[in-house]
């Protein structure tokens, strides 16, 4: 569900016999809400002058100050931007609960977010969804969560609706929880999925202990262990150089792909030759551009949301300079020859927003990726493992069947581990803040390194 909505920010006139024109010079600055028949106005809690306001931009001038403290305008501005920010989060939180909202709802939803909302009704008198309600739209609005991960957590809500409607947080056992996750093993849930639906609701269950709302330990003492859920069975998908250089270095302009059946299953001339069929100068075109993102990734370590918002004031001559979308941490990133060779194709080419490359939306890249894998010929086989419940499960895969926009990340730790430079390096360009993250990284590359010496052993 999308909810078409306005934000404007607007001053808000008081009339002053003090002044000649009968309004003062300065004024209440609000933001307006709306929505369908809806409005709602909140006070951002600053008052701005007339004369240094801009109606266009709805911020303060830049270099400006404004009242009797001689407020900065870029602080103004900032808590214009952060209220902005959590308006939309607020927003967001209700569509993926598939949920219109009247006044009264969004007010107290967008004071909860803002943490002046008042206190609720007790927990006696509330079930565990109106809690976790708040929960989701207080963290969201606060961590600045993507619609990607609203969507995780209306997931889980909806299985522990379904699961138990009448749950009430005040009662919830260990017990009733074990029920939960033999409810989402039926479900046909890997391990790892489950696991890190527990470690959601437990997130969950810690912030309502902090609120007063859960008065129990569950978020402490409840740790139930999967098989499969260490992260030794995990196989991560990435390109390794040889892989990687082909890729950059492949010529789309005379792509061939199989000539596949209903079922995808690739057809055969008289002689048992695959037929093949050269692509139009349209996905030419777009299967090279999905490459030149893709590897652009592969080189400066970008996640998809980050190379998609990448504008040109971000590219700093030898470097990029940017705040992640998922953790908001400022990194900057080195260019070297490849992402800087990538960035020069496109100088001269003006996308939207003043973007610096041509990104397309991330699930129509997944299938351009797949498609792009397999004309390049990415078909290293690979075994994945996982559980389900006590089942353990091998699948093997072509690799560019597994290809998707998070393996230009994985491939360029990989490789750059590989390459022999060091983890808190790496780190510093990834963002990783946790040394433990890195460990799946490091064990493919000592595989790597003993798979290399061996060589020694068939001179």
């Amino acid at each position: 569900m999308q909810i078409k909505r306005n934000l404007f920010f607007f001053l808000a006139k008081e009339k002053d016999e003090l002044d000649k024109t009968g309004y003062k010079k300065d004024a209440k600055l609000r933001l307006r809400v709306r929505w369908g028949k809806c409005m709602v106005n909140f006070n951002v809690g600053y008052r701005v002058q007339l004369d240094k306001w801009s109606t266009d931009t709805q911020r303060c001038k830049a270099g400006t100050t404004h009242g009797k403290k001689k407020i900065f305008a870029s602080e103004i501005n900032t808590e214009i931007q952060r209220l902005e920010t959590l308006a939309e989060s607020v927003f967001k939180s209700f569509e993926v609960q598939n949920y219109l909202p009247d006044e009264k709802e969004y007010r107290d939803a967008f004071n909860e977010a803002n943490g002046k909302a008042n206190n609720i009704e007790s927990a006696k008198e509330i079930n565990l969804f109106t809690i976790f309600d708040e929960f989701t739209r207080t963290m969201g609005s606060q961590n600045g969560w993507t619609p990607a991960t609203f969507t995780k957590f209306a997931a889980i809500r909806k299985h522990l609706f379904s699961f138990n409607p009448n749950l009430n947080l005040k009662n919830i056992s260990e017990k009733e929880m074990q029920l939960f996750v033999q409810y989402l093993q039926k479900a046909d849930l890997r391990n790892t999925t489950i696991a890190k639906n527990i470690s959601f609701v437990r997130w969950f269950l810690r912030w309502a202990n902090g609120k007063g709302y859960y008065l129990g330990t569950l978020h402490q003492t409840w740790k139930p262990k999967f098989k499969g859920t260490d992260g030794n069975q995990k196989e991560v998908i990435h390109l390794t150089w040889d892989e990687l250089m082909k890729l950059y270095n492949f010529d789309f302009s005379t792509a061939k792909r199989k000539v596949k059946d209903k079922k995808g299953k690739p057809i055969t001339d008289e002689n048992g030759m695959i037929k093949m069929v050269e692509l139009d100068q349209e996905n030419k075109k777009a299967l090279g551009r999905v490459r030149d993102v893709f590897c652009f990734c592969c080189f400066t370590s970008l996640r998809y949301s980050d190379v998609l918002k990448l504008s040109r004031s971000d590219v700093r001559g030898t470097f990029i300079s940017i705040v992640t979308q998922k953790t908001t941490d400022g990194l900057k990133i080195e260019l070297n020859k490849y992402s800087k060779s990538i960035l020069e194709r496109y100088n001269s080419t003006h996308f939207e927003n003043d973007k610096v490359l041509p990104v397309i939306s991330n699930v129509n890249m997944n299938l351009h990726l797949k498609d792009m894998g397999e004309i390049v010929g990415l078909d290293e086989k690979q075994r994945i493992v996982y559980f389900k419940g006590n089942e353990r499960i091998e699948e093997v895969y072509s690799k560019y069947e597994l290809l998707t926009t998070h393996c230009g990340r994985r491939t360029f730790i990989v490789n750059a581990l590989y390459l022999g430079i060091p983890a808190e390096v790496v780190m510093r360009w990834t963002g990783h803040s946790d040394y433990k993250a890195m460990k799946p990284y490091i064990k493919i590359v000592d595989d790597l390194k003993v798979q290399e010496m061996n060589k020694f052993n068939d001179k």
